[in-house]
């Protein structure tokens, strides 16, 4: 019988790869910050855990839950669908009215409805939502951004949130909130507070937690966010641009905010 003894060499051994992995978060430029609660983790509805055997006891359950972040929508909207009756072409119309809390200019600004030959479906019309969430990492990280599954809604929107993934390393960019509206006769309704969608954090190896902190914006930061902004009105892969974009990065990107900053 022989066995072998491996000794780990202390000089070879990275603090950065091991232990929670810090992600930051912050609010692009916007008017009215106050509005946009920071992100929180997804905990499920329903917190009966006396029994031993209770599901929130499940250790796959918490793991699972405690990898997704909500995100809360900022504000009330009530969305209806229709056609210029002169032009034909779509529109997206402010059911509320009057009693609106957002003024229409400041929705019109923040609400964009895609062109139609870029729907993915001829009757089903996609438009997004501009939010000025941000996330960052200084290291490999993918986020993921998903519709709020474990909210349940007794009126479902009437279609679905259109999802993505990329890496927060080199791409840190404000994200959108984009839906795909299957039912037009049916409106879309979005209550402040309520999830909006959640995001997934990917680490290496993904046994990695995640500490999420609010970060600063940085004079370096503040430069990266403008050397990649735009991007996508001009190519179509904004994927080809990741090397690019690496090449200019600073190493550090995330300074987390502190009390008195």
């Amino acid at each position: 019988m022989k066995f072998t003894i491996a000794v780990d060499d202390p000089t070879d051994r990275n603090d950065e790869d091991s232990g929670p992995v810090t992600v930051g978060w912050l609010l692009n430029r916007t008017e009215a910050p106050v509005i946009y609660a920071p992100p929180s983790r997804v905990t499920g509805e329903a917190r009966n855990g006396g029994s031993a055997k209770s599901i929130v006891q499940c250790p796959a359950v918490r793991n699972f839950e405690s990898r997704f972040f909500e995100i809360a929508a900022p504000f009330d909207l009530h969305l209806g669908f229709q056609r210029d009756e002169d032009s034909g072409l779509p529109e997206i119309v402010n059911l509320a009215g009057d009693r609106s809390p957002i003024r229409s200019g400041k929705l019109a600004s923040m609400l964009q409805l895609s062109p139609e030959k870029e729907w993915r479906h001829p009757k089903r019309p996609v438009f997004q939502i501009a939010l000025p969430y941000i996330f960052v990492a200084d290291q490999p990280v993918y986020i993921s951004q998903l519709p709020p599954f474990a909210h349940f809604r007794k009126d479902p929107l009437p279609g679905l949130m259109i999802g993505g993934r990329f890496p927060i390393q080199v791409w840190p960019r404000p994200l959108m909130w984009a839906f795909e509206w299957h039912y037009t006769d049916c409106p879309v309704v979005l209550r402040r507070g309520e999830p909006l969608f959640y995001v997934q954090f990917e680490t290496l190896p993904q046994d990695r937690s995640v500490r999420l902190v609010e970060a600063q914006r940085t004079p370096e930061l503040e430069d990266y966010l403008e050397h990649i902004s735009g991007a996508v009105d001009y190519v179509s892969q904004t994927f080809s641009l990741f090397e690019a974009a690496e090449a200019r990065r600073p190493k550090r990107l995330i300074v987390p905010v502190v009390d008195g900053r």
